[in-house]
């Protein structure tokens, strides 16, 4: 384990210590065919589930979460997007529902979005990035403006019934967090790397970014550097028995060679797989697989999600909120009850 030095100890801001109870669940559908990218021409979705504190008092920092690849609709057999008649599109997006709910019961406003369009018709992580970005201009619109496409689409996920969440005002998107699962870890790496922060929309301010056993393929770009971050902090967490991309994340904090002006960090999840991170994407849920390299020694599904939880909370409270009572277990100087995992800590390089 390196050690970091110099990390911020500033005290927790804005932070709140709410209770599951005390979140409420929302979703918006702009439709199947809402965005179409500007530079590739994908044409996908604008979906999410938002979790989010139910009382809203003054401004809190917004977290992004997008999945990975996966099926696009409910019928494995469906080649086209929009999903075929007699299927719907796969709900990846609500995987990470355990995940929403504890940072929203923290203060976080949390909007984990759809990505089955991208996952049909295009492997592109600048598709994935751009949505995320498209995502965020809408709420740009919504939380400075109260004015934009989200105005009167907000539904009761529970009841399916129009509601209207009062987020004019109380959103702080100046003090962003991203998370992206397998190739949605790329993505959100691409979304906030140096060479295309130029395209986050005006008056978004990305602070923290979070790589959930992310992908590493050196293509198309051959250099690193549709991913290289060298401004901003960011985690990565793997697993030692993920069947999918192993711990290629790791090489993200590899590729910076001191170069970063913040502290990064990571974390090596000993028996953690790579599907049990999105509950829809486990069993017994349709389509469920367990792709551990390891069976026999894996983490319990609900263990690998709540210790992704601890970690997560801990990252974000301490770079959004500026919060330090995380970092001991960030840092692995605080092991959690019955965790074993391996960390890093890379500090400023400059």
């Amino acid at each position: 384990m390196l050690v970091a030095s110099g990390l911020m100890t500033a005290p927790a801001a804005n932070a709140s210590s709410g209770k599951p109870g005390s979140v409420a669940v929302v979703d918006y559908n702009l439709g199947d065919t809402a965005f179409t990218d500007p530079q590739s021409g994908t044409v996908s979705e604008l979906r999410a589930e938002v979790y989010y504190p139910r009382v809203l008092v003054g401004r809190h920092p917004l977290i992004v979460m997008s999945h990975g690849s996966w099926w696009a609709c409910d019928v494995q057999a469906a080649t086209t997007w929009p999903c075929p008649a007699g299927s719907h599109p796969f709900p990846s997006y609500q995987g990470y529902a355990y995940l929403g709910q504890a940072l929203a019961a923290q203060g976080f406003i949390v909007v984990s979005i759809s990505a089955d369009g991208i996952n049909m018709t295009s492997f592109d992580y600048g598709d994935r990035a751009r949505l995320v970005n498209e995502h965020l201009s809408l709420w740009e619109q919504l939380a400075d403006h109260d004015s934009g496409p989200l105005v009167g689409k907000f539904y009761d996920a529970a009841t399916g019934r129009l509601v209207a969440p009062c987020f004019a005002g109380h959103v702080d998107m100046k003090d962003v967090g991203t998370m992206g699962h397998s190739r949605g870890g790329k993505g959100v790496m691409w979304q906030a790397s140096d060479k295309h922060k130029s395209e986050w929309p005006a008056g978004v301010q990305v602070r923290a970014v979070l790589g959930l056993a992310p992908v590493k393929f050196d293509d198309p770009e051959g250099d690193h550097s549709d991913t290289l971050i060298t401004t901003l902090p960011f985690a990565v967490v793997t697993g030692s028995c993920d069947g999918a991309v192993h711990e290629a994340g790791q090489q993200y904090l590899d590729d910076l060679a001191g170069q970063n002006t913040a502290a990064d960090f990571s974390i090596s999840l000993r028996g953690a797989n790579h599907n049990y991170y999105n509950a829809n994407w486990s069993p017994p849920f349709a389509f469920g697989e367990d792709d551990s390299t390891c069976p026999s020694t894996e983490m319990p599904q609900n263990q690998q999600r709540d210790t992704l939880v601890a970690y997560a909370s801990a990252f974000y409270r301490y770079e959004l909120y500026g919060d330090p009572s995380g970092l001991p277990v960030l840092t692995g100087a605080q092991p959690l009850p019955g965790v074993t995992s391996t960390t890093r800590v890379v500090p400023p390089g400059r």
